[in-house]
């Protein structure tokens, strides 16, 4: 009976070992050797790539409809009769019509993580008149700033073309 014990708790410690410690450090050597960015969250010098971010101002790109708010993490719940629901679209939509924006579905809904950093490439143009305005661009430009944050689908069939509006405000930063 002692020999069993012995036999199991020797197990229990190379187990541990393995698994417990030397495979996590192994993963994490890996992750952060191969994939440093994206292993220490994808940051920037204003957030993270793969968080959405709110940004005040006609005078930027806008991104969905929650932003950066970490509460907003999870489904409402709200259903498409809500009241409470259609009077947020009534408010978000009129908050981009006073900016000039053409309310598109991405800019008035929220995404399924509440945190989604990326918007259609058609939500993007739609907002180009207004921040061309407030920017004193012209839209040529910022239509060709976009067009360069257009990115495809992942290995070119999962998903659908989306723009990040970080990347995309961070470039918009330096132009003049």
């Amino acid at each position: 009976m002692l020999l069993d014990l012995r036999r199991a708790i020797t197990a229990s410690i190379v187990f541990f070992v393995i698994l417990g410690l030397a495979y996590p450090l192994a993963e994490t050597g890996i992750g952060q050797a191969l994939f440093n960015h994206q292993a220490n969250g994808s940051l920037t010098a204003n957030g993270s790539e793969r968080i959405g971010q709110t940004w005040d101002g006609p005078q930027w790109f806008h991104g969905r409809a929650d932003g950066d708010d970490p509460t907003a993490t999870g489904g409402s719940n709200l259903g498409p009769r809500s009241k409470e629901l259609l009077d947020k679209y009534r408010e978000r939509i009129a908050g981009l019509e006073k900016e000039g924006v053409t309310p598109h579905q991405d800019l008035v809904s929220a995404s399924g993580s509440g945190v989604d950093p990326d918007i259609s490439p058609d939500a993007a143009y739609a907002q180009v008149p207004s921040v061309a305005k407030a920017r004193g661009q012209s839209d040529d430009k910022l239509r060709a700033l976009v067009e360069r944050h257009v990115q495809g689908p992942q290995f070119g069939f999962l998903g659908a073309s989306h723009v990040n509006v970080l990347e995309l405000n961070e470039e918009l930063a330096t132009l003049r």
